[in-house]
């Protein structure tokens, strides 16, 4: 498996992945699933673009023989940096692709000097929490809602929150 950019032409294949992994009956096969919490799609193949397009974002896939498996999203906010989007397809999930796109993003904000990676996590769930906290990251008690309006992001099927977790970053820790 290689770690590498993403390119504009990669946003056909990084929507179906995305998608399948976050949404839908394929979703359900991994753990990783918002199927139960939000109808419609993750994302689309114009927001891709867009992420891979700015200049402050880095939009990270993994590539096997299987193809595009995994991605992360990556963006600049101030001295941290903001992980999102950290996605494996679900029926190849517990193999380390995660483990390996989420140290790839670590070593990204060393390489740019940030103090800390962040992400927003939905509260309910409660083992994509433990799983980052198993990893170095805490839950630092900001609380924000799910208030994305485009149907692009999902529809929510009940109210949701964002609980916001962080690691600290020390350049000497960054694992390869």
């Amino acid at each position: 498996m290689s770690i590498s950019p993403a390119a504009p032409g990669d946003a056909p294949a990084l929507e179906q992945l995305i998608n399948s992994a976050y949404r839908g009956e394929f979703a359900k096969q991994g753990w990783t699933t918002e199927a139960d919490l939000l109808d419609g799609t993750r994302t689309d193949a114009e927001l891709i673009r867009g992420i891979i397009a700015n200049p402050h974002s880095l939009l990270l896939k993994a590539t096997g023989k299987e193809g595009i498996v995994g991605c992360v999203e990556l963006r600049q906010d101030g001295n941290k940096l903001y992980l999102g989007m950290l996605t494996v397809r679900p029926d190849i999930q517990g193999r380390g692709i995660g483990k390996a796109l989420m140290n790839a993003a670590e070593a990204e904000a060393a390489r740019r000097n940030c103090a800390a990676v962040f992400m927003s996590v939905i509260t309910t769930r409660t083992e994509l929490i433990d799983w980052y906290t198993r990893h170095g990251y805490h839950d630092t008690g900001k609380r924000t809602p799910f208030a994305f309006t485009d149907p692009r992001f999902g529809k929510p099927k009940a109210e949701l929150e964002f609980a916001v977790l962080e690691k600290e970053i020390r350049n000497s820790e960054i694992r390869k």
